[in-house]
């Protein structure tokens, strides 16, 4: 079934499979080429351009005026001081420094695109710690290793040919990592640096997001699926199951009574911390219930939390952790 886009709902859907800290630990075959720009390689190596709205302190780094959701009001401070915030919230501040780095890059990239390319619902603002509108927040888990980490990444972003990538990470990826138009229901042409690999998962993952299973009525079902963008009147589910799914098995559409709604944006609907991903293994109705089993937690597009653990744990680089779960990408220093 088409149906028409709504940006706003692909923006919530891209946070929240970022923003939860969970996972599982499994493998899988690559399904797609990797393709690696090597560090360093002066013909490959372009640095992307800064948000022309953003100024410079003194010492040559982009100042950020945040809305502190919080405390409720706007303040200004430079990039690298609002990334210790956004690391503590995204990332546990005692894992692996070389894990906390990859986070770092990826925070940074983040944050240069988001300034690039939208504009802060709250006024004044050019971001803010809002989880619904940009990345995690937390201040208070600032630590020694959280302060390395951002000042040993100091002014590193992910590179795309010189134009800054979608910066996506996720919790667990089930074992492998999803293309953004199956993972995210990404609506424009496939990103070069997207690709499925196998996730790398630490068996130290919690047990629980390894195979989650969630049990949903039917009324829950309905609603999420209305929510979801399902304009036909169902009444009950008289039958439910996986439709179309991508390179990585995830489901891209779900069938419910033969019409197909969108699978990123049901988990959404329906929770993403209960419907912890589209890596399905089950789908039934039974007993009036609708009950779902899987694997991994969030979107699956990009890099792994508990894969860049793993990857830390075996001695690997944070540039070699992040140009692992993206292809064609190099790493820039811009300031």
């Amino acid at each position: 079934m088409k149906k028409k886009w709504n940006k706003k709902r692909w923006m919530i859907l891209l946070l929240a499979g970022m923003l939860i800290l969970s996972g599982c630990s499994g493998s899988a075959e690559n399904e797609q080429e990797q393709t690696k720009v090597p560090l360093g390689h002066e013909q490959q190596s372009k640095k992307p351009a800064l948000p022309e709205k953003l100024e410079k302190n003194e010492a040559g780094i982009p100042v950020l005026n945040v809305y502190q959701t919080d405390e409720e009001e706007t303040k200004e401070m430079d990039i690298e001081t609002y990334l210790l915030g956004v690391l503590a919230g995204e990332m546990k501040n005692d894992w692996p420094l070389e894990a906390l780095k990859a986070q770092a890059i990826l925070a940074r990239t983040f944050v240069l695109k988001f300034c690039t390319e939208k504009e802060s619902k709250y006024e004044s603002a050019d971001i803010s710690t809002d989880i619904e509108e940009a990345q995690a927040y937390d201040d208070t888990g600032i630590n020694e290793r959280i302060e390395q980490a951002v000042k040993e990444t100091e002014g590193l972003v992910l590179s795309y040919g010189g134009e800054l990538p979608y910066a996506w990470f996720h919790a667990h990826s089930g074992g492998t990592t999803a293309l953004a138009r199956e993972g995210l229901a990404y609506n424009k042409e496939e990103p070069g640096y997207t690709q499925i690999t196998d996730g790398r998962e630490s068996d130290q993952a919690p047990e629980e997001a390894r195979e989650w299973r969630a049990v949903f009525t039917e009324k829950e079902v309905i609603a999420a699926a209305k929510k979801a963008g399902l304009n036909e009147n169902i009444a009950q589910i008289d039958s439910i199951q996986t439709g179309k799914t991508g390179k990585s098995g995830r489901a891209e559409t779900i069938l419910i009574n033969g019409y197909a709604v969108s699978a990123p944006e049901l988990r959404i609907a329906l929770g993403s911390s209960v419907m912890r991903s589209t890596l399905l293994s089950s789908l039934v109705k039974d007993d009036g219930k609708i009950i779902m089993e899987g694997k991994g937690y969030g979107h699956g597009v990009g890099m792994p939390q508990w894969g860049a653990y793993q990857m830390a744990q075996e001695g690997e680089t944070a540039e070699e952790i992040v140009t692992y779960y993206f292809q064609n990408v190099t790493v820039e220093k811009l300031w």
